[in-house]
């Protein structure tokens, strides 16, 4: 390492740019050929993974208390003053590294990253950038701020969803609408940040000298390996073969259930009336079995988790002015994860964790890799490492495995995953086509009506099956609630592609549950120094769009599911 970089991302945040950029100044100014290239590398790895980390640590901060002011402050100094001058000076050693025509063995993956984010780069961006992360930030806290009063406390929404588990739909309706309507006083808002963020978003792909935004995501996602027209291919592969099977999944919900009509207030309740599933108590309980299936799936894996336990990495409970949802980032100086959840004691804090897990093990497997470069995992495969893991975890849910529950309780819990998984297809296909439109339609996309018909649309397209009548409002506004669209753009089709793989390794571990983790572990060890379906074959997987596919892992899940519930008594 050069000699006088910080040794830790705590004492890089305090520094100014002026102390910084020095390192930066002799990294480019070295001369550059085939013996030292190496060494060039490995030191602007040191560099980068200190920068990278002080900025996912000061998040951290913000996402633990949105109400921390000096944690708010120093997230946007460091977004004002050293994450645009970072940005800059990296930008100058990619076109260094580039320009010398110098090809180190086994980079080729990341000089075509390099590429990329070189083409795209422009110094007149970087402001914009930071501004886009601090809007995301205005939504985090427009959301974490949300609470409501629920007989006599005060309550977030996340603290809320026990209750759509209970048995009396008359309690449950009340909660939901208590829950949506706060959300629906946040409307003004919301649209009127989502205009603020579309602006700055058509600016940077203008700037970029692209065509709209999702060219310019396109790119910046490093989507190499598809196109939007395989999105819209694998659009209608779901309507064509997933949404026929969810329409059937909400029919039997309905009759079980006893209704009239699905609502959505009878989404999250056991349609036998049986008590919702309550694993844990505490979150000291979430740990301690989570990690001893973890044991279950790999000894291995099992360790990693632990070492995330004695070394705080973990922040697991929810509470009143912490963001919303889940997390899992890397500590690459330290070549560390660390896992963000929002536990309230339901079952689905299980399953989060586990997903997480999964993503925290993609750090370990990957940290002996030497250069920066190699972490920049696609997110088509890096939620293959979480959704496979969730998959992979199944069998050892039950508690004479370590795990939370009875043999029947776990059966119930893997039926409801795998139902769950089948139903989230049609929701992606919504929230993926609805960016697709906002993005290449930028003057409706910014215009909140608009926004609210094209979800609409869409919805009725792929989410047949549940009543909203009488709930016209709380229905169009259904893209204000997911988060992905305002704070990630794009980010979500990921989701979808990956569980294609996750269900693949699955159905590998069908046969032989050893041989698929250890190719679900070696597809994780490579980072990203092989292409994205290369990855997908090392762990067993084909990266594919097509309705064949994914018609022949639905027909796996409906029969599993089916007998999964013959062993629920």
């Amino acid at each position: 390492m050069y000699p006088h970089y910080p040794q830790t991302s705590q004492e890089f945040m305090q520094l100014p740019w002026s102390a910084i950029e020095p390192f930066y100044q002799e990294l480019a100014g070295r001369s550059l050929d085939a013996a030292n290239v190496n060494q060039f590398l490995l030191d602007w790895t040191a560099l980068s993974q200190l920068w990278y980390e002080a900025y996912q640590r000061l998040y951290v901060g913000i996402t633990i208390d949105t109400t921390d002011q000096q944690a708010e402050q120093a997230y946007n100094d460091f977004l004002d003053t050293i994450y645009p001058a970072v940005q800059d000076a990296e930008q100058r050693l990619k076109e260094k590294l580039l320009a010398s025509g110098l090809q180190p063995e086994g980079f080729d993956v990341p000089l075509a990253i390099l590429r990329m984010e070189a083409a795209i780069f422009r110094n007149e961006n970087l402001p914009l950038l930071s501004e886009e992360l601090k809007l995301g930030t205005e939504y985090d806290k427009i959301a974490g701020g949300q609470t409501v009063e629920w007989e006599g406390k005060e309550l977030t929404l996340l603290q809320l969803q026990p209750v759509y588990q209970e048995p009396d739909r008359e309690r449950r309706e009340r909660a939901w609408r208590l829950a949506v309507g706060r959300q629906l006083a946040d409307r003004e808002a919301i649209n009127v940040l989502w205009g603020r963020m579309m602006a700055v978003r058509r600016q940077i792909a203008e700037n970029a000298g692209l065509p709209d935004f999702r060219a310019y995501m396109w790119r910046k996602r490093l989507r190499f390996d598809y196109t939007p027209e395989d999105c819209d291919t694998f659009h209608r592969a779901i309507e064509q073969v997933v949404v026929p099977a969810a329409q059937r999944l909400y029919e039997r919900r309905r009759q079980r259930l006893g209704v009239d009509q699905l609502r959505p207030w009878d989404l999250d309740v056991d349609p036998f009336s049986r008590p919702p599933l309550r694993p844990f108590e505490k979150v000291a309980d979430l740990e301690q079995k989570t990690s001893a299936i973890f044991h279950r799936v790999d000894p291995q894996l099992g360790e990693y988790f632990e070492i995330m336990r004695r070394e705080n990495l973990l922040d697991l409970e929810n509470r009143v002015g912490k963001a919303p949802g889940g997390y899992c980032t890397d500590f690459l100086a330290i070549r560390r994860p660390f896992i963000f959840t929002n536990a309230v004691g339901v079952h689905d804090d299980v399953q989060t964790l586990i997903h997480e897990g999964g993503h925290a093990f993609h750090v370990f497997e990957a940290s002996h890799l030497p250069y920066y470069q190699y972490f920049q995992v696609p997110l088509e495969f890096a939620e293959v490492a979480s959704m496979g893991m969730e998959l992979l975890a199944a069998p050892y849910l039950a508690a004479d495995a370590g795990g939370f529950y009875t043999q029947a309780d776990a059966a119930r819990a893997f039926a409801d995953n795998l139902e769950r998984s089948l139903l989230f297809w049609p929701y992606m296909a919504v929230v993926d086509a609805f960016q697709h439109w906002a993005y290449t339609h930028p003057e409706q996309g910014s215009d909140p009506a608009a926004c609210d018909a094209r979800w609409t649309e869409l919805w009725r397209r792929f989410m047949p099956g549940v009543d909203w009548s009488g709930l016209e409002q709380e229905l169009v506004t259904g893209w204000h609630r997911k988060g992905h669209i305002h704070t990630d753009p794009f980010y979500y089709v990921e989701y979808g592609l990956a569980l294609l793989g996750a269900l693949q390794v699955w159905r590998n571990a069908l046969g032989d549950q050893s041989a698929a983790v250890a190719a679900y572990r070696q597809a994780l060890s490579l980072g990203y120094s092989v292409p994205l379906p290369q990855l997908f074959a090392t762990a067993g997987a084909r990266f594919a769009f097509d309705a064949g596919t994914l018609g022949e892992l639905i027909d796996l899940v409906l029969d599993t599911i089916e007998r999964l519930e013959s062993q629920q008594g």
